[in-house]
């Protein structure tokens, strides 16, 4: 049976991550496996850490898309794949990889997912999670600081020069790809059972015709 791919996308700090954790607690009896679109940054190791800095990571360009699209088109296929690791305090690709076994259900999370067709292509579930700007800047802040070791200043510096620009040019409008808009954010439990259920009716529906 192919694989559901289950695509999250949604601004930073929206609770992307948090719809995918619960999705997945939801459908225990499935195999799931994770993939993080923060992972498939192109590795600008090449520079000096201080331009590193200044890339514009919240640019469609800043990814690696054609990694991305053949690792989702093999597991799609059922195939595992090793998912590359994103060093967020060095701004580099580390040589470090991680494992992706085949599953009957593959969630991937990322705030610019649904900017690329090739990829809205291979999602068979489209979620958006919507949250309030000034929610998503204090989830930002505290992930910033205390997980990727970035001062304050820093930190609120790439929100108002592209976080913040590039959620209104580029993620914002994306929401019209969506299937199921979850607003407030990744704790509201009514539209995960919603979720949950949909891709439980796909599985079994995909189980039937097999």
């Amino acid at each position: 049976m192919k694989p559901l791919i289950i695509g999250i996308a949604g601004g930073s700090g929206s609770g992307k991550s948090t719809v995918a954790r619960n999705v997945a607690q939801a459908l225990r009896t499935e195999s799931v496996a994770f993939i993080d679109m923060d992972a498939y940054y192109l590795n600008f190791a090449h520079l000096p850490i201080d331009e590193r800095r200044k890339i514009n990571w919240d640019h469609p360009e800043a990814f690696d898309w054609p990694l991305l699209v053949e690792q989702l088109e093999r597991l799609a296929a059922g195939e595992a794949v090793d998912k590359p690791v994103y060093d967020y305090v060095t701004h580099t690709r580390s040589p470090n990889i991680v494992s992706v076994p085949p599953a009957d259900v593959v969630v991937i999370d990322g705030i610019l997912l649904f900017s690329d067709p090739r990829v809205r292509d291979l999602c068979d579930v489209k979620v958006f999670v919507d949250a309030d700007a000034d929610i998503r800047l204090i989830r930002r802040i505290r992930r910033d600081i205390t997980k990727r070791g970035r001062p304050l200043e820093e930190v609120l510096d790439q929100y108002l020069t592209t976080v913040q620009p590039m959620h209104l040019q580029f993620v914002e409008p994306t929401k019209r790809y969506a299937d199921v808009i979850v607003p407030r954010g990744g704790h509201n439990a009514i539209a995960i059972e919603m979720i949950v259920a949909k891709i439980q009716r796909r599985l079994a529906n995909a189980r039937a015709a097999v």
